[in-house]
């Protein structure tokens, strides 16, 4: 319960930003981005609508499939919409956000046979296996944006170090709950250290942004963690190592 509340915490900070920056945003979309006055409207009415329903059912986890297309969804349509889509730290951390969704569906899929439209039809457990690799490869991205972005120290160098070893350690799935547990708390350590936003004055520059980056590292915190739930499916070193 606690990882998927805050895989999709990031979609309700979001929401609530939209609604008590409302007239910034539609200033932003119209005279930066040049969407007609209106669309503009429809964009952040249904991106809100879209944010609070679908987050809702995840945590409640009811029709878990359609909440995580419809998160999905508003990833790229606001990577569009707001012109972030060639940010290279944006794209890493929204692959993550992405791999915990991921990690949300394989674990849907788990307690219901479903097949959406378009899809190859699997059984349940090749579905649960492949969407789960998927989900913790994208996971680890937003370690490597880390890695490239800032500047080096002794203790980023050490950090980093280790982060990446634990990020090769959950892509093949060796020790994937031990090196998940090591991502959590170098991220959580990080956020505090790096994004506290409530230290910044009201009208600080890079309160927002420090704000937006806190709440979507606990999403890929989420995410890690349904993964320490899940294990790391079939796809895994950890698995092969049962078998034999």
């Amino acid at each position: 319960m606690i990882g998927r509340f805050l895989i999709v915490v990031t979609f309700l900070e979001d929401a609530l930003r939209i609604m008590t920056q409302w007239n910034d945003q539609l200033v932003y979309l119209k005279d930066y981005r040049h969407i007609p006055w209106g669309l503009t409207h429809l964009f952040l009415l249904v991106n809100v609508l879209a944010m609070i329903a679908c987050s809702t059912l995840v945590i409640a986890r009811k029709y878990s499939e359609y909440a995580v297309f419809g998160l999905l969804g508003v990833v790229i349509t606001q990577a569009l919409g707001y012109g972030l889509i060639f940010d290279l730290n944006f794209f890493l951390r929204n692959l993550s956000v992405m791999g915990g969704l991921l990690m949300v569906l394989s674990d849907s899929w788990v307690r219901k046979k479903f097949a959406p439209a378009g899809l190859p039809q699997m059984d349940e457990k090749d579905r649960k296996m492949y969407f789960q690799l998927a989900g913790r490869v994208l996971l680890i991205f937003l370690f490597i944006g880390f890695v490239f972005a800032g500047d080096w120290g002794f203790g980023r160098v050490i950090v980093s170090l280790f982060g990446f070893v634990a990020c090769v350690m959950v892509v093949v799935g060796f020790k994937a709950k031990f090196s998940a547990v090591m991502l959590v708390v170098i991220l959580s350590i990080f956020n505090l250290l790096v994004n506290n936003f409530w230290t910044l004055h009201e009208h600080h520059p890079h309160k927002d942004f420090a704000k937006y980056d806190f709440f979507q590292i606990l999403s890929i915190v989420g995410g890690l963690l349904l993964l320490v739930n899940m294990g790391p499916g079939q796809f895994s070193v950890d698995e092969k190592k049962k078998v034999y």
